[in-house]
């Protein structure tokens, strides 16, 4: 009786327990963004501040500066070289999916079924070389793995045939796309498999020391940041972390965390208030794409089994959405029914090419020299455009409309939705009777709907924030906050934001991985500006002294500066 008793027990929370270290740095989420963060926090040459040339003499230097001695130029002087090296940032990652690097993001891709990323190859996760992911394709001997992403690259005009056609053909012209990306480019515009960047990923974490030892499976329910009493060494605020297992310091802390917010699925008219909570498995036949767990859902796979006719609807105009209906089609649903409020919009990536190709300084300059935040915000929203999908998935959404397993309908919503619970003999025998406008003729009883309506953002709404917004509040616009050029909360607050959420700083792109790795620079900079005023960090260099500040000799060859800096001004 005794063992019944403590069986039927209900389990006792788990005690938080603190931690008195202080550690430089938090990292919240363990996706790309978080692996690009803290990649970059570990290197020291990045390849945005130095050249392949650099790199290699940096490298030497650092490598065998210990057992060298510089000489100047100019004075002759010989400098033996210290062991000056910038110590490196006691780090933690939390991750409320998995105890590891990029659990969600991987979980994702086998729930969709996606072979292939929608990125091009400079964009990846390696801070040190720009063609790593194109380099380790052909190292492991993967280039078969590579899908080239069409018109993009070769489609664009050249200038003597822009002359030779002003004056005629102008309406021809205007409905030609004008692609400005060079053949020299091409190699980037390749897109790799799900396994490849995965793999890279890990190579990644593997070379910068980022094991599964440093990212630890916990959710956080809030951050503060104030003079911690017994843990402040002169009375330095410090953040605290608190989650559901802990609570831990830190002098910074990195918000990498996507979305971030709980998707939602549209209040429709007839629908029962359980249906619009975006869970998989529920009584209702309805879930949000962020939360399929099984595809197609169990009740479909039955009712497949059962040799009945199933048809789902997928509404949606993104590229999730276009990935579920072909996953449908290839798994036996009979029919998908897909459902797009808008035009069916196809484009190689989610921004507009002119933000990638050759004038992409032009459109960026516009963004960051925009006079404020809401500027910014209606340039991004321009350049997104909202939901889209590539060349390659609307050509499958084709194919499937002829065989007749797809029914496709632009510009039309879903006014009214009832569920009928037992409108099939048998246990979970429920089904939805829809009501679109305009009305699509033909539509049976679905069996299951599918919301890939993607998730909007409100930083404010975020639990873990409350305390932040209370004590630092910030301004926002359109759910994104207004941060500081170097995507902190505030001056003097280091709370520091990647991802969507620093879309008013980073711009269109902010939410992918390209985005991640211009937020993941950014923050390294002001990360070893904020750390070497606390921790009295050295310079990146060997056998400088003040007397050769303005040796251009020296700072090219202990990689701090460029061969630029060597010339001399003579006269003629």
């Amino acid at each position: 009786m005794k063992e019944e008793t403590m069986a039927s027990a209900p389990p006792r929370p788990h005690p938080i327990s603190t931690h008195e270290e202080v550690l430089d740095v938090i990292i919240i989420g363990a996706g790309p963004c978080g692996l690009s963060v803290a990649a970059r926090l570990r290197e020291t040459t990045p390849a945005a501040l130095f050249t392949d040339e650099e790199h290699r003499r940096y490298h030497w230097l650092r490598r065998h500066g210990r057992n060298v001695a510089l000489k100047n130029a100019k004075t002759g002087k010989v400098t033996r070289s210290p062991d000056a090296q910038r110590p490196g940032y006691d780090m933690m990652v939390l991750d409320a999916t998995d105890c590891s690097w990029m659990a969600r993001w991987n979980t994702l891709f086998a729930t969709y079924g996606i072979s292939h990323l929608r990125s091009p190859m400079l964009w990846h996760v390696d801070p040190a070389d720009r063609d790593s992911l194109l380099s380790f394709a052909y190292e492991s001997k993967r280039e078969r793995e590579l899908v080239e992403i069409r018109g993009c690259v070769g489609k664009e005009i050249s200038k003597h045939k822009k002359k030779m056609k002003v004056g005629s053909r102008r309406k021809l012209q205007a409905a030609q796309p004008q692609i400005e990306i060079n053949e020299r480019d091409r190699n980037d515009y390749y897109t790799p498999s799900q396994a490849m960047f995965q793999d890279h990923c890990g190579s990644i974490r593997d070379r910068y020391g980022l094991g599964t030892d440093i990212v630890s499976k916990e959710t956080v329910s809030d951050i503060s940041f104030d003079i911690v009493k017994g843990v402040s060494i002169n009375d330095e605020k410090l953040f605290t972390i608190t989650t559901n297992h802990s609570k831990r310091y830190a002098r910074a802390v990195v918000l990498a965390v996507g979305p971030a917010n709980p998707p939602k699925i549209p209040a429709i008219p007839g629908m029962p208030p359980q249906a619009t909570r975006p869970v998989a498995g529920g009584h209702y036949q309805s879930c949000h794409s962020a939360h399929i767990k099984t595809f197609p859902d169990p009740t479909v796979q039955a009712r497949m089994a059962g040799k009945r006719e199933t048809n789902i609807m997928v509404v949606g105009g993104g590229l999730t959405s276009a990935q579920l209906t072909d996953l449908a089609v290839r798994r036996g649903v009979t029919k998908v029914w897909h459902l797009m409020r808008g035009p069916c919009k196809v484009k190689a990536f989610d921004v507009d090419l002119s933000w990638m190709g050759k004038y992409r300084n032009g459109q960026q300059a516009e963004f960051w020299s925009a006079d404020s935040d809401k500027e910014r915000y209606e340039l991004m929203r321009e350049a997104r455009n909202g939901g889209s999908i590539t060349g390659l998935y609307h050509k499958k959404l084709k194919r499937h409309i002829a065989d007749g397993r797809v029914e496709l309908k632009t510009e039309t919503k879903v006014v009214e939705a009832e569920f009928v619970e037992d409108a099939i003999p048998g246990p979970s025998g429920g089904q939805w009777k829809i009501v679109t406008e305009p009305p699509v003729d033909g539509l049976p009883m679905i069996d299951y709907i599918y919301w890939a309506t993607g998730i909007d953002a409100d930083f404010t709404s975020l639990p873990y924030l409350q305390t932040m917004m209370s004590e630092y509040p910030i301004e926002e616009c359109g759910g994104l906050p207004c941060l500081n050029d170097d995507l902190m909360w505030k001056d003097g607050v280091p709370l520091f934001v990647a991802g969507r959420l620093a879309s008013l700083k980073i711009g269109p792109a902010s939410p992918n991985i390209g985005g991640a790795k211009l937020a993941a620079e950014r923050i390294a900079l002001a990360m070893d500006e904020l750390m070497s005023g606390t921790r009295g960090c050295e310079d990146l260099q060997y056998g400088r002294d003040e007397a050769d500040d303005n040796s251009g000799v020296e700072r090219y060859l202990s990689g701090a500066g460029s061969k630029f800096s060597c010339l001399e001004i003579v006269q003629s």
